[in-house]
């Protein structure tokens, strides 16, 4: 098992090497959480270009222990990493937006939390972007097959990414590779969380477990509570995994 484990993590290594030479670029870079899914994919793209690999730690009035463990993997795998706070630009964006919007009298209290998590994860965005196109590297996201199946991510968010190297993964499969890769135990033993909020989990906001999704995409029997949880999740995220609709003149 572990063997075949590491044979894929080459595999992926070589195809990251593959994506940069491809494209023309020089490197690249990773927005580090602190939690087990962008722990890996730093591993991978440190792997891949020692010298032109960079994390890069964004938070956004994240919890100190988030930080702490976002450096704690940079330092454990030897990734160059710094950090950049964007908890005031976070802040200033979010007022200006909610105050043209009660000026206008559109503003809608209810969808405060959503509009602040997405502005969030579009910020980060943003600044990897902007240093990637500095330093001439791509972008490279984190999300695993469950997020990506049940559309847990943010469309232009952390969703915007050039590669996704850890897709095909279960999450199952990504603590596997992560013990494999060394990765800290108490980075393992975290809850998984988008820290978007205070006291946020995937498992909670998504309605079902990890597990119960790693379930379905093995095609494996689960709880029908769950599968129409999971079913409703994939249908309604469909726009997230596909180009914007656009109507087809043949004028």
């Amino acid at each position: 098992m572990e063997k075949e484990i590491q044979q894929k993590i080459q595999l992926v290594v070589d195809w990251l090497r593959q994506q940069v030479d491809d494209s023309g670029t020089r490197g690249l870079i990773v927005g580090i959480s602190g939690g087990i899914d962008s722990a890996v994919v730093a591993n991978l793209i440190k792997k891949a270009f020692p010298d032109n690999s960079l994390g890069v730690i964004l938070p956004v009035k994240s919890s100190a222990k988030d930080i702490e463990d976002g450096i704690l993997v940079c330092e454990k795998c030897g990734i160059s990493h710094f950090t950049i706070d964007l908890t005031l630009q976070h802040d200033e964006l979010i007022k200006k937006v909610i105050d043209e919007l009660k000026n206008e009298n559109l503003y809608d209290e209810k969808n405060l939390r959503i509009m602040d998590a997405n502005l969030r994860a579009r910020l980060r965005m943003s600044t990897l972007y902007a240093i990637a196109n500095n330093l001439n590297y791509l972008v490279v996201g984190t999300d695993n097959a469950a997020e990506i199946y049940t559309g847990y991510f943010t469309k232009y968010g952390d969703g915007g990414v050039d590669l996704l190297p850890i897709a095909s993964l279960k999450k199952q499969e990504v603590y596997e590779w992560a013990k494999i890769l060394e990765i800290p135990q108490n980075i393992l033993d975290k809850a998984p969380s988008a820290g978007l909020w205070e006291g946020q989990t995937d498992e909670i906001e998504m309605g079902v477990t990890y597990n119960s999704i790693d379930n379905y995409l093995a095609g494996k029997p689960i709880s029908q509570g769950d599968k129409s949880v999971i079913e409703r999740l994939h249908r309604i995220s469909q726009h997230k995994r596909q180009m914007p609709s656009f109507p087809k003149m043949n004028i």
